[in-house]
């Protein structure tokens, strides 16, 4: 571990992780749950989501304006996310105002009162939400991809929950979900930037006292079964999402597979882009992305094409699939291997990402990784490596979400069987 990275952990089970940055003078902190989508059962999908609203709409010291005007009063922000393995509350403030940045985030998770008058108005705001959703196609459909990838199971289950879950969701489910999973067995305490080690342990110790301690069930084990998502809708454009099962974190195929989708539709300079984009012309956006979760994954090709275009599109994307799993070249794969480092050494020039990379790290591996370590497994992918990743993804079973006006898309069926060819 880097001498600028500091781990203690409490007696509670609270990890607490640094970094110190140089020549920075603000400071990210944020607790990381580890709880999200996939732990909620199916009457309480959409629980992680409405927390992460709530936790901002009032506590047993503050309402929700004080909860906005001392942060804002100090020119600092506070947010949050909901992911499907993970929830995140998170500051980013000047470094003389990260006590009062650990305060507000420790008491938003130890004393929010989740008052029944607010939470009757941010359900009507999430609704909102989804509504917002179901109208942006080229957000829904991933909802739809997940759920044809993981069906009837909570990996496949929206984030945002559903206007059924979410119109019915009762105080008592989002209390005892926060109560169950919620512990600082659960959770990670990250800070980057112009910090002590020391003096962040001693301002967990004093404003995360009140955890609950808990022992929350395991999620059920994601299962890929693969599947198919059909819309017709009246729109401009027919969107799509093509994926198959991938690496999970720890597999050998994780940095494979990451580079493959580099090379495949990471950029400009990608196989998709060139071939249906450049050349073709037959779409406007495309391009893939490989999503690994703790026990699974998905690798996915999107694309947002007309009608005319739906029929030519797939077969020579199915193609580009054929073609990659042998005839990868060094240019390629080298070009890819830039743009996976360049990408990660970016992002460490941000606090935040700093921050979210540390406490990731340490849920998912159980210590924090170091950039050369990263660096030298991207650099020590070979052909071969990307080729067998190839092999293993194109080859497994496909699953497909279109929307839009869909006629000339294949069946999953057809394009199982060109694969197979």
């Amino acid at each position: 571990m880097s001498e600028t990275i500091r781990l203690t952990t409490l007696p509670s089970g609270l990890i607490v992780v640094t970094e110190q940055m140089p020549r920075v003078e603000t400071v990210s902190i944020g607790a990381y749950v580890h709880a999200g989508t996939r732990h909620e059962s199916a009457p309480e999908n959409g629980a992680s989501h409405f927390l992460e609203h709530m936790a901002f709409k009032g506590t047993k010291r503050r309402d929700a304006a004080a909860i906005a005007r001392e942060i804002e009063n100090v020119g600092g922000h506070i947010n949050a996310y909901t992911a499907r393995e993970q929830t995140a509350y998170y500051c980013k403030v000047l470094r003389e105002d990260v006590g009062l940045a650990a305060d507000i985030i420790g008491d938003i998770l130890c004393h929010s009162v989740l008052e029944p008058e607010e939470l009757e108005r941010e359900r009507g705001v999430i609704l909102q939400e989804i509504g917002q959703a179901n109208d942006t196609p080229d957000d829904i459909i991933f909802d739809h991809f997940q759920h044809a990838c993981f069906p009837d199971q909570a990996m496949g289950r929206p984030t945002l929950g559903t206007e059924e879950t979410i119109g019915r969701m009762k105080r008592e489910a989002l209390a005892g979900f926060m109560g169950r999973h919620y512990g600082p067995a659960r959770m990670v305490v990250a800070a980057a930037g112009a910090i002590e080690h020391d003096q962040v342990l001693k301002l967990v110790e004093r404003h995360f006292a009140d955890l609950p301690v808990v022992a929350p069930p395991a999620p059920d084990v994601a299962r890929y079964e693969g599947g198919e998502y059909r819309e017709e809708r009246d729109l401009d454009q027919v969107h799509m999402v093509l994926g198959f099962p991938s690496a999970h974190y720890t597999d050998r195929d994780h940095f494979p597979s990451m580079l493959l989708s580099t090379l495949l539709g990471g950029g400009m300079s990608s196989r998709l882009f060139q071939e249906i984009r450049e050349k073709r012309g037959l779409v406007y956006s495309i391009y893939s992305f490989a999503h690994p979760y703790q026990d699974a994954g998905v690798f996915a090709i999107y694309a947002g094409t007309g009608e005319e275009q739906a029929a030519e599109l797939m077969p020579v994307a199915l193609e580009e699939l054929r073609r990659v799993q042998h005839d990868v070249t060094e240019d390629e794969l080298q070009r890819a291997k830039a743009q996976l480092r360049a990408s990660l050494l970016m992002s460490l020039e941000s606090t935040g990402s700093r921050c979210e990379q540390l406490a990731r790290q340490i849920q998912i591996h159980g210590r924090v990784i170091p950039v050369e370590e990263t660096k030298a497994r991207i650099a020590a992918v070979t052909l071969d490596d990307v080729r067998r990743a190839a092999v293993r993804l194109f080859r497994a079973k496909p699953s497909l979400a279109t929307l839009g006006p869909i006629g000339r898309v294949p069946s999953l069926a057809q394009i199982a069987e060109k694969l197979a060819a």
